[in-house]
């Protein structure tokens, strides 16, 4: 069990340096890149279908899977958003301010993410997205 542990704190602190260190950003700011990944990982949810969801979520680390379901209500979705909606979602939840906007930090904090997930999982997010979103997150 411990090792399962370790594992995930170590893949999800993984994560959050790479978003940390895309921005140039002190280990002293992690609720800064905590908050990003949070963002991202819900507005990410809520605009999938449940299916796609919970396919999603079984490969990410346990710990930012806890995140990505954290106050998720299947009931509700898909939220249909295109990027504009997307964006504005994430700004509303992220309530700092980043260099270059909501739009590169979508971008980041997903390239984090991308390691987890396999080029099938992905390929099939990407498809289930309006084309100007999908170029957005790719």
């Amino acid at each position: 069990m411990s090792d399962t542990f370790s594992t995930t704190v170590e893949k999800t602190n993984r994560i959050l340096k790479d978003i940390e260190k895309a921005y140039d950003w002190p280990k002293e700011r992690r609720n800064q890149s905590y908050a990003a990944l949070r963002a991202v990982l819900h507005s990410l949810r809520d605009r999938l279908t449940v299916d796609e969801s919970a396919q999603l979520a079984a490969q990410l680390p346990l710990l930012v899977r806890g995140m990505y379901f954290d106050g998720w209500d299947p009931s509700n979705v898909p939220v249909k958003m295109n990027k504009e909606q997307f964006l504005e979602r994430v700004r509303q939840e992220f309530r700092y301010e980043v260099e270059g906007g909501v739009e590169p930090l979508v971008h980041t904090v997903l390239q984090a993410l991308r390691r987890h997930v396999t080029d099938g999982e992905w390929d099939d997010i990407m498809s289930s997205m309006p084309r100007d979103l999908a170029a957005a997150l790719a």
